[in-house]
């Protein structure tokens, strides 16, 4: 072993420990989930005991490096032909929430003076997929670890209020199980919060929120390709370079999105036996869980508290204004 992957063990060795934990918690408790579980253990960890100089670089390697390989393996578990699946039915409320949804973390989030990247991290979170979202657009953006902490914490606190009311409104409001499984396929986040809501409700509310859900995810696409267009020509425009523009598709589309494109086409054609979905599904959960739990070792509590109530505000207002437009939505398309 070379001296630089030396240098990794501890602190890498350290972020898998909690997320071992962080799992074995999330299977008792799935309504927490290991990701959420892990990044909460850092985050204590931290605060008691401040990792040193020793546990540094296998702490950064485990948040910056493993985050982009859990999005790659996500990949298996979708599939393009899902959005045929789901039927025209589910894709006007699908994306109709989800462009109200990042409308609304914009002008919202500056109107409370929220910094660019936690806003960008707590609407993609809300509005596409909750930590697997943010998985996905932190590094496309560039985001600090103390804001994905807190981008991850907000989601999960709306994932909780979404599994205790959802099934509530749906039987005030007499929705079908189908209805409801694209309620909560549309509005809620994480896919075990999901399941939760739905199979409280009913179990053909559960088998269509997960299929929605699943093809919601594929808008991780598109949105991180427009956010590294976006961060290509802000920083294009930061360093006024004069050369002749070049199209640059390493910089423009992030290597792990390709991977996760290749890995989502494989599923599609078929090359994933079905047996191993299961298997790669929980591989990427757990690589999650490593990399929030690195994240939250070398979150500073300090500045989470510096950030305030703002963001908090924020998820609350777009966990609001995502379940209010899927129901509309829902009435309007029949």
């Amino acid at each position: 072993m070379g001296r630089g992957a030396a240098a990794l063990v501890p602190g890498l060795a350290l972020a898998l420990a909690l997320a071992v934990a962080g799992t074995a918690v999330g299977k008792e408790f799935p309504l927490i989930g290991g990701p959420v579980t892990g990044i909460v253990l850092g985050v204590l960890l931290a605060a008691v005991v401040r990792p040193g100089a020793r546990l540094l670089p296998g702490i950064g390697f485990a948040s910056k490096r493993v985050l982009p390989v859990s999005v790659v393996v996500l990949g298996s578990q979708l599939s393009l032909g899902q959005l045929v699946q789901v039927g025209a039915d589910s894709i006007p409320v699908m994306i109709g929430s989800l462009a109200v949804c990042l409308i609304a973390a914009y002008g919202v989030g500056r109107w409370l003076g929220i910094a660019r990247d936690l806003r960008t991290l707590i609407g993609v979170g809300t509005g596409v997929c909750g930590a697997s979202a943010i998985a996905a657009t932190a590094p496309v953006i560039g985001a600090a670890g103390v804001e994905v902490a807190y981008a991850v914490s907000t989601i999960f606190l709306f994932n909780i209020a979404a599994v205790l009311t959802f099934p509530l409104v749906g039987h005030l409001l007499g929705m079908s199980g189908h209805g409801f499984g694209l309620f909560a396929g549309t509005a809620v986040n994480d896919t075990s919060s999901v399941v939760a809501a739905a199979t409280a409700y009913s179990p053909t509310a559960a088998n269509y929120a997960v299929v929605v859900k699943l093809t919601r995810s594929l808008m991780i696409i598109p949105i991180c390709l427009g956010l590294a267009w976006l961060v290509g020509r802000r920083d294009r425009a930061a360093s006024k370079a004069t050369a002749r523009p070049r199209l640059r598709v390493v910089r423009l589309v992030p290597a792990f999105l390709i991977g996760f494109l290749l890995m989502t086409t494989v599923n599609s054609l078929g090359l994933i036996p079905a047996a191993a979905h299961h298997g790669l599904g929980e591989l990427s959960v757990f690589l999650i869980t490593v990399a929030l739990s690195a994240t939250g070792l070398s979150t500073d509590l300090t500045a989470l508290r510096r950030t305030g109530p703002r963001p908090l505000i924020l998820g609350g207002c777009l966990w609001v204004v995502v379940s209010a437009t899927s129901l509309v939505l829902q009435f309007l398309t029949g």
